[in-house]
């Protein structure tokens, strides 16, 4: 009997990162009647569109749980066990065409690859894009990862993925074994992950914003704050004052968990959409005079930076070979310091 069998085939391009939407989770019941079974065989008659090749590497990297606890392929079933499994989404095949986009490469080695994504390029192809995507680009230099990682085939070697317009660190596996094993972590949260963003308003401290998320139920392209839990998934977002610098206030965001536009969606619940954010009625002036001239000089930051202020700071997480702590980080990218340069003048300016 199957307690919670879900999977996510998500068709917009312009989402956050989403670990749940890229890897399916299955929980299974065995009945009280359950006769002794290798849980490698018990899932086979279970989890569709899988082999037992994929099952057991599952479980070699300590995502077949039971009541729990991590099992190895060989483990015996026994009457109402609760199984649960973590494994790569299968989705639809598309036929993926290897472009020369460059990439910028923080770190490399047989396993991994950690890159600083530029804001504007979508992550992974889908309705609308089905090139000029980050995954084109990783075909072009990494060569046929589906094949040599049997992995979805429109997400070749993705573990997470970032907002076409959010720019900053990602990382992308270069083995199967990798890619379960960093999808784990995501999964568990074990990961650390830290943002900077712009956000209209003067935050006066740190905080931290918990909600549930989930679609919108007027608009699917955005995300809703559920605050009694009716709809959505938990969520929590920990944020921490920067800077602040009159109308808008920098702010460095580090998630517990990682819902679709989680940081978004929680900044405009708490009433501080970020800068620019077009989805989030981030886009227009929020705060501030009515004085035609400092209109203009918004609209000014607005060219500057024509998107949501969000950059991926920092990714730390467990080499998925050596087990040793990795963190890397990428300095805050040109447009987002640019508006910040302006909004320090005019504060200074004012003083």
């Amino acid at each position: 009997m199957s307690l919670h069998d879900k999977s996510y085939s998500p068709e917009e391009e312009d989402l956050e990162e989403d670990q749940e939407e890229l890897f399916e989770h299955h929980k299974f019941l065995s009945d009280p009647g359950q006769e002794p079974l290798r849980i490698d065989v018990f899932l086979m008659d279970r989890v569709p569109n899988t082999s037992r090749n994929k099952i057991q590497n599952a479980a070699k990297n300590g995502h077949i749980k039971v009541n729990g606890k991590a099992v190895k392929s060989n483990y015996k079933i026994r009457p109402g066990d609760e199984v649960s499994i973590v494994m790569p989404y299968p989705v639809r095949e598309i036929e993926l065409i290897a472009e020369d986009i460059p990439i910028e490469i923080i770190y490399e080695d047989d396993d991994v690859v950690v890159i600083n994504k530029e804001a504007g390029i979508v992550v992974h192809p889908g309705y609308g894009n089905y090139r000029g995507t980050l995954v084109n680009a990783l075909m072009f230099h990494f060569g046929q990862l589906p094949s040599l990682l049997g992995a979805p085939e429109r997400r070749p070697g993705l573990v997470h993925r970032l907002d076409k317009l959010t720019s900053g660190v990602m990382i992308i596996a270069k083995t199967e074994e990798a890619l379960t094993h960093l999808s784990g972590q995501f999964f568990d949260r074990s990961t650390e992950r830290r943002y900077l963003a712009i956000a209209w308003g003067d935050l006066e401290e740190d905080g931290t914003i918990t909600g549930h998320i989930g679609r919108s139920l007027k608009d699917r392209k955005v995300m809703d704050v559920f605050p009694d839990g009716e709809f959505g998934k938990h969520a929590v977002t920990h944020y921490k004052v920067l800077e602040r610098l009159g109308y808008i206030t920098l702010v460095e965001c580090k998630l517990e968990t990682g819902r679709t536009h989680q940081i978004r969606a929680h900044m405009k619940f708490i009433g501080h959409p970020l800068f620019g954010d077009l989805e989030y009625g981030g886009n227009k002036v929020l705060k501030g005079t009515s004085f035609t001239k400092y209109k203009q000089f918004v609209d000014n930051c607005f060219k500057i930076l024509p998107r949501q202020a969000l950059h991926a700071r920092s990714l730390g997480f467990k080499h998925p070979e050596t087990g040793a702590w990795m963190s890397f980080e990428s300095e805050i990218p040109e447009d987002m310091n640019a508006v910040l340069e302006k909004w320090r003048k005019y504060i200074g300016s004012r003083i």
